[in-house]
């Protein structure tokens, strides 16, 4: 069977971002529409400096050298955005966070899911979308002001409404776009005025560094509390040996923020891609192919007592490590309700159209019963996971959200994969219908920062 989804025929255009959230919303809007998408995107080769073995998916490189990050002092004080008031959780998104979501989902729907068939395809992301999303200003609202960012407050419920937003395109090709704002947000919420000098500058304009956060690793139940990489004190700073997977564009990614142990316990280290010890090797998986999954391999890679996050060794960094491993739990809740979303409104037109026996296939009540469960399950998982992005907004304990959307996301948000491609029939096993694919991708969102919860 050939694909038969949509093809849009808008492109994006280009312009200047004002220095708000609101800004960068209305600028977005502006590129979002009236151009030719399917001839821009998803047609070159996107990684052409990977060496490539065998396969386009069996690469193994050093990481990537094109770009120098400059080192900075920074002034003492790190910057961090001020704790959003404390009040009652509500489910209506402000007029800002209204306009950004429906800007990323104007995106989503005509630049990303148009491109998700032949990214799946290929198991990699194409260099053009990956270009065009830093230009909606999206890494922006998660860096500072004094960094000319637009972060004057914790915005993790925007986060999520983003990823629910990007992921309604394409959950595949949303980890890689979205992976720079978690970046961002660690570095803004935990790193120390020299980590934000020297990295948050770059996250703040349109030529955003590819970078990932990379908790994971290749071993059966990984529990994110307890980690096979290790990190040891040498004169110079630390030295970090293991295996790190399920990194998103790994083979075009500058910068990475790894998790590894050390004196028993799970600490951050930020580490620049062309760092000697560090390669790369592709690791595509049955879903999120279109997210270009690698493997990190370090071997005795050295960094500077400088890299931990979270100032110090010990509590704070420790403290650092737990909140980011819950915040990006939340995101993959996030990115699961997006792609859940896209299965109910794709199956629902689906039913009421297709006819057996003389009626439309919504009318037996097995098939209405299915999609009203999709529906229901879906609503909790949202819920959930905003309940924890407000809580994590207002400085409040999270960890139940966080515990409870991961579960959520793994046992409800497979079950809306596969119960909306028991709603196609034999249709849903073929790449006819992207159905299959998002199938697929709900199976790995269950994967992202461990199948142990705590």
């Amino acid at each position: 069977m050939t694909n038969t989804e949509p093809r849009d025929t808008s492109s994006v255009g280009k312009g200047k971002h004002k220095r708000t959230p609101i800004g960068v919303a209305m600028g977005a809007l502006t590129k979002v529409t009236g151009s030719e998408i399917a001839e821009k995107f998803g047609l070159r080769e996107p990684l052409n400096r990977v060496a490539y073995e065998g396969t386009k998916t069996g690469f193994r490189t050093l990481g990537a050298a094109n770009r120098a990050f400059t080192k900075a002092t920074g002034d003492g004080k790190a910057k961090r955005p001020a704790v959003a008031g404390k009040g009652l959780f509500n489910l209506t998104p402000d007029d800002e966070q209204q306009m950004i979501a429906d800007t990323v989902k104007d995106f989503a729907s005509s630049v990303v899911r148009p491109a998700a068939y032949e990214a799946d395809a290929k198991a990699e992301a194409p260099a053009e979308i990956l270009e065009r999303s830093a230009e909606l200003g999206i890494t922006m609202i998660n860096v500072p002001e004094e960094y000319d960012g637009a972060a004057a407050e914790r915005g993790v419920v925007t986060n999520a409404l983003v990823a629910e937003a990007m992921a309604y395109g394409d959950m595949g090709l949303a980890v890689p776009l979205l992976a720079p704002s978690g970046v961002a947000t660690t570095l803004t919420n935990f790193g120390s005025d020299e980590q934000q000098a020297t990295y948050l500058p770059d996250f703040a304009g349109d030529n955003v560094p590819q970078s990932a956060v990379v908790i994971a690793e290749p071993k059966p139940l990984f529990d994110a509390f307890s980690l096979s990489t290790k990190a040891t004190r040498v004169p110079s700073g630390y030295q970090l040996n293991g295996v790190k997977s399920f990194v998103p564009a790994a083979g075009s990614s500058e910068l990475f923020i790894v998790g590894a142990e050390l004196d028993g316990r799970p600490a951050l280290f930020v580490v620049e891609s062309d760092t000697k010890g560090l390669s790369v090797e592709a690791d595509p998986g049955m879903g999120l192919r279109a997210a270009g999954m690698g493997r990190l391999l370090l071997k005795d890679v050295a960094v500077p007592s400088s890299a931990i996050i979270g100032g110090t060794e010990g509590d704070e960094a420790f403290a650092a490590y737990r909140d980011v491993v819950r915040l990006s739990r939340l995101g993959w809740a996030a990115l699961a309700a997006g792609t859940g979303r896209a299965v109910l409104d794709y199956v629902i037109p689906y039913v009421n159209e297709r006819e057996a026996f003389g009626e439309p296939i919504s009318n037996r009540q097995a098939v209405a019963f299915m999609v009203a469960t999709i529906a229901t399950e879906l609503d909790g998982l949202r819920l959930v996971t905003l309940r924890g992005a407000s809580r994590a907004e207002q400085g409040l304990s999270f960890a139940r959200e966080s515990a409870l959307a991961r579960k959520l996301t793994i046992d409800k948000g497979l079950q809306i994969g596969l119960d909306g491609i028991q709603l196609l029939g034999g249709h849903g096993f073929t790449k006819e219908h992207p159905v299959e694919r998002w199938y697929r991708d709900l199976r790995g969102a269950g994967l992202g920062e461990g199948i142990v919860v705590l």
